[in-house]
C-alpha cells in the first residue's frame, strides 16, 4: 500500500493514474454516447432507454460515482503534472522540444477547463433542469419547458436554440481535443511507443476522437436540419417524476 501511494506521487505514478482515469471516463463517454444516439430511434425508444436508467439505481448511482471519482484522480493529477512542467520550463536547463502532438498537448490545457463546464452545462440541460427551472422557462428560453416524462423533448427543443447548441458544440469539439491527446499519451503512459508503430497510435487516437466527436455532434445538427423533430405525443412514466 505504501509504495502504491508512493508511485502516485511520482511524475510516472501520475501519468499512470491519468491514463487509468482516463481510460474509465471513456468507457463512460462511449456508453453516454450509444445512449444518446437512441434519439435517432425515436421518442418512445429514447424515453424507454432513460426510465430504463431510472429502474437500474445502483448501476446508474455506481457509473456517477465511478465518473466523478475518475475525474477528481484526472484533474488532481493533471494539475499536478502542469505544476510540475511549469516549475520545470524555469529552468535554464530545460531543452524545449517539437513533438507531433505538442499542439494537441498545449491544448489539453484549456481543454480541460472547457469540459469541466461542459459537463456543469450539459447536467443542468439534461439531468437537473426540472429541479433547478421548475415550471419556468429553460435558460430563459421563451416556449422551452421542462418535461419530467419526456426527455426526448427536453433534449430536441433544447438543440432547436442556439444558445444551447453553440456551448454544447464547443464543449464536444473539447472533447474530442482532449480525448486524441489523452487516447495517445496513455498508449505512450503504458509503454506502448516505438517509432516505427506510432502511426498506428496517432491514427487510432484519431480515429476514436473523431468517432466520439462525429457521434455526439450529429444530434444537435440533426435537430437543426429537421431531420429529428419535437413529437407531440403525451407520455407519463412515473419512475421520472422527482421524487
Amino acid at each position: 500500500m505504501e509504495r502504491a501511494l508512493t508511485l502516485t506521487k511520482t511524475t510516472i505514478g501520475k501519468k499512470a493514474l491519468m491514463a487509468l482515469s482516463g481510460v474509465a471516463m471513456l468507457g463512460f463517454v462511449i456508453g453516454h454516447l450509444s445512449g444518446n444516439l437512441k434519439v435517432f430511434a425515436g421518442a418512445e425508444d429514447f424515453n424507454e432507454y432513460a426510465v430504463w436508467l431510472r429502474t437500474m439505481p445502483g448501476l446508474l448511482w455506481g457509473a456517477r460515482i465511478a465518473l466523478l471519482g475518475a475525474l477528481a484522480a484526472h484533474m488532481a493529477s493533471a494539475f499536478s503534472l502542469w505544476s510540475r512542467n511549469k516549475s520545470a520550463r524555469k529552468s535554464r536547463y530545460t531543452k524545449k522540444k517539437d513533438l507531433a502532438t505538442d499542439y494537441a498537448a498545449k491544448t489539453m490545457y484549456w481543454s480541460g477547463p472547457i469540459l469541466f463546464f461542459y459537463i456543469v452545462f450539459h447536467l443542468v440541460h439534461l439531468t437537473f433542469g426540472g429541479m433547478i427551472f421548475g415550471e419556468s422557462a429553460v435558460f430563459g428560453i421563451e416556449g422551452y419547458e421542462w418535461d419530467h416524462s419526456n426527455p426526448y423533448n427536453n433534449m430536441v427543443l433544447g438543440f432547436q436554440h442556439w444558445a444551447v447548441v453553440v456551448p454544447y458544440v464547443l464543449g464536444v469539439i473539447a472533447l474530442g481535443v482532449h480525448l486524441f491527446h489523452g487516447i495517445w499519451s496513455a498508449f505512450q503512459t503504458v509503454g506502448l511507443n516505438h517509432t516505427k508503430y506510432n502511426f498506428l497510435r496517432r491514427d487510432l487516437s484519431i480515429a476514436l476522437a473523431v468517432f466520439i466527436t462525429a457521434g455526439f455532434l450529429s444530434i444537435p445538427v440533426a435537430v437543426l436540419a429537421g431531420w429529428i423533430e419535437p413529437t407531440t405525443q403525451t407520455f407519463f412514466y412515473p419512475e421520472l417524476e422527482p421524487s
